[in-house]
């Protein structure tokens, strides 16, 4: 019989509902490869993910995180360390970026010049939001956590924008400038 954590060969999506709205996974043999965070249009949720490959069911491994995501968008504290990524396409200087990302834990925050500290390329704050906009896998490998100099929000590449990116710290009980957001 095979292993529960071996995942499906060859590449898959599926698209699931959110408190937040639809989002969208699609996995490959070695694990996730793209997290569409959510967005009220199922059609372009389909769009973004569904070039990624065929729809099908999750395997195991791939549903344990939808239903991590799922009780994340409904304010459950959850931790996705764990969670199984392919990052085979990824730039060694990226994913070095996101493996020290990957530690940072819910509820806390950091800047973007703090991560390229982290990485040994102090000075590397550009280098470190043009990661956080090009993450495959936002949530999972949380840029939402990183923040700009100041404390100050930054930018998002994900539906909703900053909205999206400030909702999700408030989930986490971080508010910009110590002001909570009515979700």
């Amino acid at each position: 019989m095979e292993s529960e954590s071996v995942l499906m060969t060859g590449a898959r999506h599926h698209l699931f509902d959110t408190a937040f709205g639809v989002a969208g996974i699609a996995w490959g043999e070695r694990g996730i490869t793209r997290f569409q965070l959510p967005a009220s249009d199922r059609r372009a949720v389909e769009r973004r993910i569904g070039a990624l490959g065929e729809p099908s069911d999750p395997p195991p491994p791939i549903a344990g995180a939808i239903a991590e995501a799922q009780r994340y968008f409904a304010g459950a504290r959850e931790d996705f360390t764990a969670t199984p990524l392919d990052l085979s396409g990824v730039d060694p200087f990226r994913r070095q970026i996101y493996d020290v990302l990957r530690t940072i834990g819910y509820g806390e925050t950091l800047t973007y010049g703090e991560l390229a500290a982290r990485i040994g390329a102090p000075g590397g704050a550009q280098a470190v939001g043009q990661a956080m906009g090009s993450n495959p896998i936002p949530l999972i490998i949380p840029c939402h956590r990183v923040l700009a100099a100041g404390g100050k929000i930054g930018g998002f590449s994900a539906p909703g924008g900053a909205d999206t990116k400030e909702r999700m710290l408030a989930l986490e009980g971080v508010y910009i400038n110590n002001q909570p957001r009515l979700l």
